[in-house]
Formats: C-alpha cells, structure tokens, sequence
C-alpha cells in the first residue's frame, strides 16, 4: 500500500483545518533549498500491527495537511510518501530501500512496530539518512547514528512498573511477553531493574503478535504461583491474553505494557480488562491532567484535531506518529534538508513537549525520554484512569 500526499492537494485540504496549525510560527522564510521536502514513512497498515500503523497514518497524513496550510516548513511544501510493510520485517527493509532509492526521501519515520525498525535500521545507517522510528524496543536506538525513536523505551517502562511493584510489595512476577522484537530482552530487564527490590520474573511465556489461544501459557503462569503478572504485547494478542488470564480465574494482579493504549485493546479484553495497570503516556488521561503540566496543551489540542477529523479519539501509537512527525518538522525548520546538519539537530532537541512525553535528545540518547514521561493508569469500567485516583 503506498499513498503519496501531493503538496497542491495538501494545501486544498488543509484550508478546512483550523488555523491554529501545530508549526505554523517560523516556517515561513525563505533558504537556498527549493522544492518539496519529501518525507517517508514506513508503517504496520496490515497485519498484526495495523492497530498501530492505520491511526499513524491518518496523523501522518493530517500533519502535513495542517503544516502544508500554514505555508509549509521555510515556504517548502512536504510531500509524505507512506509506506505498508503488512507489519513484516522483510516488507519494511523493501519499503525503506524503495524510499530511499526511488522517492529519494529527506527523512525517514516508521515502522511502527520493533521488528520492522530493527529491519529498517542498518539500512538507514548505511544510507546516513535521519529515520525516527515509532516502536518502543531500546534496541532500535542503541549505538545508532542516524536513528532516532519516539515511543517510550521499553526501559523506562519496566522503571515505572517495577516502582509500582516496589510500593506494593510485589516479589514474584510471571511475565507473558510477545515473541517478536518487541518483547526480546524484557524479561533480562525486569530482572535487573527489579533486583535492588528484591523482584525476579519466575516464569516467562511467550506468544505470536498473531495469536489467539493462550490457554498454555496461562496455566503455566497460574502454576507459578506469582504475586503478579505482566502481559507485554499489543492487541489484539495483548487483550486476549488479559482474557484467557482472567477465565482461568488467576487472582494475582495484572500489569501490562505501553503496547495496549488505544481503544482495540478495551474492545478485545471487554470486562477482564477492569483493575489492570499499566504505565501509559499522558494522552489517554489527557483530561485528568492539571492545568499545568507542560504537554497538556498539545495532548488536547492534537486530540481535538483528530477527533474533529476522523470522528474519533486518537491512540498512544497516533501520539508516536505525533512526535515524529513534529520533532523531523521542528528539524527541519533549523537545518533544512541536508542529511548531516538534520541529524545534528534532531540531537539538539531539547525540552519538547510532544504527546508521548518533553523530549530532550543528545548524541548518547536517541529517545529522549525518562520514565517521567509515563503515569500509572488503571483500566476502571472500560475506560482509561490515573491510577490512585
């Protein structure tokens, strides 16, 4: 699947949006470089992660609409060209070399998931092009060059969680995680972070993106006897796992990872969802947010602007699209399009409040955030809710 956002039809359809676009300020004003900027992305359309991949597009595609309306970046129009991988690692290395070789893209985003990032990583390294990728596996950034992320670590994550499980005296943690890139290394580093505590993981299980009966891990993890669990996947594998867990009639509490904030997953775990937490961005609590925390005026606005368009409320992966997108334009603003000062910049961006979390990048840290920019969120009567509250 391949959809290319033409600048004359971007500006036609942005002039229905509002004018209080997220960048307009300072994206006027000439420059030696001329002609569109082209932006790429690579994205999990279909397949296991298109819970993921079709609300990024439809973001993706807004901003530049938005951003084109507004006059562009430094008067250049954006040209988004976005890739489906169908959420394989093989289909994001050929769509990342196709953009690259054949549209001779400025900047890379995407892929939406771990696997698919890592595939797409030494590409771009190889390549020196700037890509931000919008999946959570700290592995997609570690040593890299060119590569930057915007999802949450899977780190900080873990950092959160563990302080939760800290508080409440939680010592043994059975934790079922996908098999696939996003849930490698969870396990070794729940360990670590969780060892100062006196936390060890006393069974690990893993399940496909793609499954759908987890019987077999579930009675193993009853087996184990843990104080809690931590299911780490995304829908809708995540959500019926949160099922099959609760059918079992397990008592132990359930945590779950960053990979299950947007409605899909509500939808799929239905009733055995309620009391569930996980440590989740701002976005799904935007409401409950005090009137001075620093990303609240772009959650709520982003989340209006997408409501207004695609009659509802945008995921946690939307945010990651977000962030991308906004981070590369706010680069773009300062270095144009040459490759080399674009990537010294994305790692100048310093206090940014996006809808994932205040970004601050540096060339040791590609990712930018702390766990900081995570609260506790509990599953209470199908909805989202701070923790605690």
């Amino acid at each position: 699947m391949s959809a290319v956002v033409a600048s004359a039809a971007l500006v036609l359809a942005g002039c229905a949006e509002s004018e209080e676009t997220p960048t307009p300020a300072g994206t006027s004003g000439g420059g030696a470089e001329q002609g569109p900027i082209k932006i790429g992305a690579v994205l999990d359309i279909t397949g296991a992660g298109a819970t993921l991949g079709v609300p990024e597009r439809q973001t993706l595609e807004m901003l530049a609409e938005q951003v084109n309306a507004g006059g562009g970046v430094n008067g250049r129009q954006i040209e988004l060209t976005i890739e489906d991988n169908q959420s394989t690692e093989d289909g994001a290395a050929k769509a990342v070399n196709s953009l690259i070789s054949s549209e001779q893209v400025d900047l890379i985003l995407g892929a939406s998931r771990t696997g698919p990032s890592l595939a797409m990583r030494p590409i771009a390294e190889q390549a020196e092009i700037p890509m931000i990728s919008l999946a959570a596996n700290q592995a997609i950034v570690d040593g890299s060059t060119w590569v930057f992320k915007t999802a949450q670590n899977d780190r900080v994550v873990l950092e959160k969680l563990v302080d939760d499980m800290t508080t409440k005296g939680y010592k043994k943690i059975a934790l079922a995680r996908d098999a696939s890139g996003f849930g490698e290394g969870v396990a070794e580093m729940l360990d670590e972070i969780g060892k100062p505590s006196g936390i060890t993981v006393v069974v690990t299980e893993k399940f496909a993106p793609d499954a759908t009966d987890f019987t077999a891990q579930m009675v193993k993890i009853r087996d184990a006897n843990p104080d809690a669990t931590l299911i780490w996947g995304i829908p809708p594998a995540a959500g019926l796992a949160q099922k099959a867990y609760r059918q079992l009639g397990i008592d132990a509490p359930v945590y779950q990872s960053h990979g299950i904030g947007n409605q899909a997953f509500l939808d799929t775990a239905g009733d055995s969802a309620n009391g569930l937490l996980a440590a989740l961005g701002r976005m799904l609590v935007a409401d409950q947010l005090p009137e001075n925390d620093p990303q609240k005026p772009v959650v709520t606005k982003f989340i209006a602007d997408y409501k207004a368009k695609y009659g509802q409320n945008p995921s946690t992966f939307a945010g990651h699209a977000y962030d991308g997108f906004m981070i590369a334009v706010e680069a773009l603003k300062t270095a144009g399009t040459d490759k080399a000062k674009l990537r010294e910049t994305l790692e100048k961006i310093s206090d940014w409040p996006g809808v994932s979390g205040v970004f601050t990048m540096t060339p040791e840290d590609h990712s930018g955030l702390t766990k900081e920019a995570l609260v506790m969120v509990e599953v209470k009567n199908g909805t989202w809710s701070v923790a605690g509250s």
